[in-house]
């Protein structure tokens, strides 16, 4: 029983510890989400410069400084170029995928001038793609048309009010399906 009890104190003090250096990590994460944005070269130094802080023990291996000193050298070199060829990358741009479902008045509207009409929406980050005239129910058909957009430069109001002023041919529109890209 007492080799029990030791035993869960034990396991009492790791799991304080293990929550300690939880809190500390979640202290960290916040101060580092809270900070600008620094070039990755800053802020990898700013954290060598922590981790030698802390780093205060005596050298029990007698190492040479001027061996840390050529290790944190090439430690920023290698940093530097890892930041030089990020930032050569492209920025990465949000795309969506849209099925739009454009309904007509009646069966008598003129479904390839409800799609020129359509099509005929121009905006920067808009791509129209296929469409197909989907039966709906005596004798009336809707147009589905896909899209794809720039999430930054188009959205789906952006679309609907545009779609939604050709009054003689457009009811109503309605999207489909959205996905991201």
């Amino acid at each position: 029983m007492k080799s029990l009890e030791l035993e869960n104190q034990g396991l009492h003090k790791v799991v304080e510890d293990l929550r300690a250096a939880l809190f500390k990590l979640e202290n960290r994460v916040q101060v580092l989400e809270r900070s600008p944005a620094v070039p990755c070269v800053k802020a990898v130094t700013v954290q060598s410069v922590k981790v030698e802080e802390e780093d205060d023990d005596i050298d029990l291996f007698g190492s040479d400084e001027e061996e840390d000193e050529e290790a944190e050298r090439m430690k920023e070199e290698r940093i530097a170029a890892y930041a030089a060829k990020k930032s050569k990358k492209p920025a990465l741009i949000a795309k969506s995928s849209i099925l739009l479902d454009v309904k007509p008045w009646d069966d008598e509207t003129d479904m390839s001038k409800l799609e020129e009409c359509v099509r005929s929406v121009v905006a920067d980050g808009l791509l129209w793609g296929q469409s197909k005239l989907v039966p709906v129910g005596y004798g009336i058909k809707k147009l589905q048309i896909g899209c794809v957009v720039e999430d930054d430069k188009v959205g789906t109001d952006l679309l609907e009010e545009e779609l939604t002023k050709f009054e003689d041919y457009v009811q109503s529109v309605d999207v489909a399906a959205f996905n991201k890209i």
